[in-house]
């Protein structure tokens, strides 16, 4: 069903173990706690995680190189690592806000509609036939999941009205780690208020990249290196996942950036930048 992918998902979740547990030596008990979720980074905030026996999608984006002409033209550089015929049956997408291309595009779009489930924002549900809208706290269980709708803010307080409503999600199961995919949130403060509700967080999966297209001056929508360690920070020994960080104009860091920031802070054993294309274990 997955084709070339998962022909190689072993020896890939191998080496990932292995390269994991040199990472995260010295850190409390983050490898007994997250050794059975499977990522794959596709590219940009698209990353494909199979956990507690299903398999869901963060924001499909499938598009080759290109412009989105809007308000903001955004301009995409690179197209996905991963063909959307080869990432296999999809359970659950996950998708943080629809109204922006970098985190659905038009491939994206045609994606939806193969999903078993398309969970996002209220409004999204509004506007997209067959999508599930999550309020803030609100839980729905699929499988032996429980997805929980918690907060994110795309920009500096106040920006709703311009960037949009954005949804970020927490997954727990019996017996799995507790995964957080914070979606395109720009607040440390917003990653305080799911720790102090959710508890222990396993690995967090971030949006990263300081993107930035003029619209609050030199306040950024994602979160920057800086607000990236302050996050990791709060979320303790979770294992921090940066995606969403390249392949688009509107990035304004790097992430060899964020990658010196976390050695700078004592961190970089918390840190783990996913391969291109390549699925691995964590």
């Amino acid at each position: 069903m997955h084709g070339p992918i998962l022909a190689e998902a072993g020896s890939r979740a191998t080496v990932g173990r292995l390269a994991l547990t040199d990472k995260l030596n010295g850190m409390t008990d983050t490898i007994e706690h997250t050794n059975q979720l499977d990522v794959l980074h596709i590219g940009g905030p698209t990353v494909r995680l199979r956990y507690a026996g299903l398999t869901f999608l963060t924001d499909p984006t499938f598009d080759e190189p290109g412009d989105y002409p809007g308000p903001v033209t955004l301009h995409k550089l690179t197209g996905p690592a991963v063909p959307v015929d080869q990432v296999g049956a999809v359970d659950v997408v996950l998708l943080s806000h629809d109204e922006h291309a970098d985190n659905l595009d038009n491939s994206g779009r045609e994606f939806l509609k193969t999903a078993g489930t398309v969970l996002s924002t209220p409004g999204a549900a509004e506007r997209i036939n067959g999508v599930r809208g999550l309020e803030n706290w609100e839980s729905v269980t699929i499988g032996d999941v429980t997805i929980t709708g918690v907060p994110a803010l795309h920009g500096p307080e106040g920006c709703e009205p311009q960037t949009g409503i954005v949804t970020g999600f927490v997954l727990q199961a019996d017996g799995q780690p507790t995964v957080y995919v914070s979606g395109d949130n720009a607040s440390v403060d917003r990653v305080e208020k799911i720790v102090e509700r959710i508890g222990r967080i396993d690995v967090a999966v971030l949006f990263v990249g300081a993107a930035n297209i003029g619209r609050f001056g030199d306040i950024d929508l994602t979160l920057n290196a800086r607000t990236a360690v302050l996050a990791a920070e709060v979320l303790g020994d979770a294992l921090i996942v940066p995606v969403h960080g390249e392949g688009w104009v509107h990035f304004s860091e790097t992430l060899e950036r964020l990658r010196l920031l976390f050695h700078y802070a004592g961190r970089e054993k918390q840190l783990l930048i996913p391969p291109l294309g390549t699925e691995i274990t964590v």
